[in-house]
């Protein structure tokens, strides 16, 4: 019998995927497009010019550099948090079996699952009740809470496709833990655990809606964006730093694609 693995897409099928990319991206485009633009309180298009004047201005903004030192800040605490908290977790969940360990499970990615504004409502109620002033570590702990879960949610699944008696086989060899640690387990989830750092760094630079309820008076670098565009000024600015948005958080997504896309391939197990 014959395969249909290798015969072409009908043409109706590429019409329509190549109409649902450029429903996605096309925006972005356009705030590539406007950060060029000669116009300073007005879209129009075509652009009536282009320039790289804006790209000047932005640098020399010191608010500018102060939320994206911040954001910056933030999203690598935070993802510290999430590897730690992480891989403990989907070390504990995939590693032993116990009574209401599904239930756990589904409790670590709980607030992934949630719409931001009620974690972030969630959290700020808490820091209210213990008194907490807002601060730079409020924010952290804020991003903490769905960055442990992107991790959690790499590693559990690599953790379940390596072999348990890889593990096994080290202990009846002599390595105590540390060495276990070090030279087969590390191996086998490292890919997946600097994917999910990635992946949770990306998140974390780009987070609005928990920010919000967790900042107070500070702005990382979305939070500063908002509200530029609520009080325009210079709006070509605001484009070049979603510029800069963009490649920040699409070059650790695209990173993490390549180092999980070939995971599937574990030690301990066949093809």
């Amino acid at each position: 019998m014959r395969s249909d693995r290798g015969s072409r897409a009908p043409l109706g099928l590429k019409i329509a995927a190549a109409a649902g990319l450029l429903f996605l991206h096309v925006p972005i485009l356009l705030i590539f497009a406007y950060a060029f633009t000669t116009e300073e309180r007005s879209y129009q298009w075509p652009p009536p010019g282009f320039t790289l004047q804006w790209f000047a201005a932005t640098w020399n903004r010191p608010d500018v550099w102060q939320a994206l030192g911040l954001s910056l800040r933030v999203a690598t605490i935070s993802t510290a948090i999430a590897l730690v908290l992480g891989s403990l977790c989907a070390a504990a969940v995939s590693g032993s079996r116990f009574f209401g360990r599904e239930t756990i499970s589904l409790l670590i990615i709980l607030p992934i699952a949630l719409p931001g504004i009620i974690t972030g409502i969630a959290l700020r109620s808490a820091f209210n009740i213990a008194d907490i002033p807002f601060s730079f570590w409020t924010i952290v702990l804020g991003h903490a809470t769905f960055c442990v879960v992107v991790v959690y949610n790499n590693a559990i699944a690599r953790f379940r496709r390596t072999s348990g008696s890889l593990i096994e086989a080290s202990m009846d060899l002599g390595a105590d833990g540390f060495q276990t640690l070090r030279h087969v387990i590390l191996p086998n989830i490292g890919t997946a655990l600097v994917a999910g750092g990635m992946l949770a760094f990306a998140l974390s630079f780009d987070e609005v809606i928990v920010t919000t309820f967790t900042a107070g008076q500070q702005q990382t670098l979305p939070i500063w964006m908002l509200e530029e565009l609520v009080r325009p000024r210079q709006r070509p600015v605001t484009n070049v730093v979603a510029m800069v948005v963009v490649l920040v958080t699409l070059l650790p997504i695209v990173a993490a694609y390549y180092l999980t896309r070939d995971g599937a391939e574990i030690a301990g197990q066949g093809k």
